[in-house]
């Protein structure tokens, strides 16, 4: 009609002059838009072709195996992975924390199946993490790429020494007492932090922790590290949902790939020694530490 200004929508892929895009509207309001997911879109930047995708496969088989050898979530992997495919650190970090899911799932099943999960700890420590977590992932989205990058670098740091100097026993438990489940969940609230934070599930400082501060034999301290990251990562995941920096589709592939492996690195932790074990954790962390460090500086000497 005379003087009505009618919406002329944009259906092709050519942009007119004005800056309208596919699915913009001319001389009208535009239109709601529906999110492809219910915590919105993806975050960009991820490699999804054919390489990107067999890469993500891969990562998670390696996943599945450290983590079921170590205790461990696999963010030290999984983060440096998503990084080099194309994700910032924050989303990478992010990411991991959901693909670590479905592989604690996968190991907590194998290592109580051996009896090798201490319960009242797990829950003790799940509680700390639970705070700390959210304090992690809150920090996550504030602090600069470079800050997370050094942090991971001084994370690593401390880890490997620690694999290199101690040796756990094998037929200890842990002694529960007022004082121990104070420091189990002081030990929670720190693992929390640094998994919101870097994307890791903790068991690479949970590990350890648990086996030179608690008396934990090498194969409880595993199981019961993995069991409780389960509910944290979770609990954090849903947290980075919100706040729109995990990429669902590389955090379910590389999860899901992870648990279907984690069984056969259980059976790998039995076979060898706790100082075999302790040797191999830290040679892997020294590889990784080179190149985080690497990538650190170079980091920093282009800011």
């Amino acid at each position: 009609m005379a003087g009505e200004r009618w919406p002329i929508l944009v259906v092709s892929g050519v942009v007119p002059e004005g800056g309208c895009k596919v699915g913009d509207e001319v001389n009208g309001p535009a239109l709601p838009t529906k999110a492809d997911r219910l915590f919105g879109p993806d975050p960009s930047g991820l490699d999804e072709s054919p390489r990107g995708m067999v890469v993500l496969v891969i990562v998670g088989m390696i996943v599945g195996l450290l983590s079921g050898m170590f205790g461990i979530g696999g963010g030290t992997v999984i983060v440096p992975a998503l990084v080099w495919l194309g994700l910032s650190q924050r989303h990478a970090a992010a990411t991991s924390m959901l693909a670590i899911v479905p592989t604690s799932i996968s190991g907590v099943i194998s290592y109580a199946h051996n009896g090798n999960v201490d319960w009242i700890a797990a829950v003790l420590l799940f509680a700390g993490m639970f705070a700390g977590g959210q304090l992690g992932s809150w920090l996550l989205s504030r602090l600069p790429e470079l800050v997370l990058r050094w942090v991971f670098v001084v994370f690593l740091i401390f880890v490997t020494v620690n694999q290199v100097i101690f040796t756990p026993s094998r037929d200890q438990r842990i002694s529960m007492s007022v004082a121990t489940g104070i420091g189990l969940v002081l030990l929670g609230v720190v693992i929390g932090i640094l998994a919101g934070l870097l994307g890791i599930g903790g068991g690479a400082l949970a590990v350890p922790a648990l086996s030179m501060l608690f008396g934990a034999s090498d194969l409880i301290a595993r199981g019961t590290s993995l069991l409780a990251m389960f509910p944290n990562s979770i609990t954090t995941s849903v947290a980075n949902m919100k706040r729109k920096l995990v990429h669902i589709k590389a955090g379910l592939i590389i999860g899901i790939i992870a648990a279907l492996t984690t069984p056969f690195g259980t059976w790998i932790a039995g076979a060898v020694s706790p100082r075999v074990g302790s040797i191999m954790f830290a040679c892997y962390l020294g590889m990784l530490l080179v190149r985080s460090l690497f990538v650190a500086i170079r980091a920093t000497r282009a800011s």
